[in-house]
């Protein structure tokens, strides 16, 4: 990754070994359709490693977290706020609500379907999703 040159997406770095973030992921592939908003790696690779310090790693939860182009971390509901906010079109209705709603209260209930998610849902097969070939080009390792 050339770390000299401006980026302009949202790198979404989730967990590898969670069916839900992996369909969070392919949600977002599916309505970016330019590839233009974001690129996505895996919180067990080494692009999180690259990008983050440790301060910045230490405490984040093990499911989505979204670094912006200006370089901040979010994490738990803001990353999913953000991720709307990037999507935009008719995603502006629930991130409106979503942002009426106290963020402790949006946190606790991130925090308990993130406790839930590997109960729920099947571990995937690798890191990275399984995607078509003209979306490889948005993971990063």
């Amino acid at each position: 990754m050339n770390h000299d040159s401006p980026r302009i997406a949202d790198i979404v770095f989730y967990d590898g070994d969670c069916g839900l973030c992996h369909g969070f992921v392919r949600f977002l592939l599916a309505r970016d359709a330019a590839g233009t908003r974001f690129r996505y790696a895996p919180l067990q690779g080494e692009t999180v490693k690259d990008l983050l310090t440790t301060a910045q790693r230490e405490g984040l939860p093990d499911s989505v977290v979204v670094l912006t182009p200006d370089g901040r971390v979010l994490a738990r509901s803001k990353a999913v706020q953000r991720a709307l906010e990037r999507l935009g079109g008719a995603w502006t209705v629930p991130l409106a609500i979503s942002r009426v709603v106290p963020r402790a209260v949006m946190d606790a209930c991130y925090d308990a379907i993130a406790r839930m998610r590997k109960r729920i849902f099947q571990k995937p097969p690798a890191a990275c999703p399984t995607v078509s070939p003209e979306w490889r080009s948005r993971f990063l390792p």
